[in-house]
């Protein structure tokens, strides 16, 4: 009885990560281009960058300003890279 308790709160909860990535399909595209830049740009590139958008960038933090729902699924999404990333290359104490 408890095996059965285990898979069905597992698939409950597969079904709802799932529906979760579903619900944004451009942001999640969005949201991996993020954490590719952030892995693949040296510190120098990202200091580089620091402070300038693009259009795209601007875009994207209107439609996010605009959206808490999408806001807070893109930021759980790149946190984790992005902060990384930016304390290894010393721009976060």
């Amino acid at each position: 009885m408890r095996n059965r308790h285990l898979v069905v709160g597992s698939l409950a909860g597969l079904f709802a990560a799932g529906a979760a990535l579903a619900q944004f399909p451009i942001m999640d595209m969005v949201a991996d281009k993020v954490v590719h830049k952030y892995r693949s740009s040296t510190c120098e590139d990202l200091w580089a960058s620091k402070g300038k958008h693009g259009p795209e960038e601007q875009r994207l933090v209107a439609l996010l300003q605009g959206d808490p729902q999408m806001r807070e699924a893109f930021f759980n999404r790149i946190a984790g890279p992005v902060v990384n990333k930016m304390f290894e290359c010393g721009m976060i104490p």
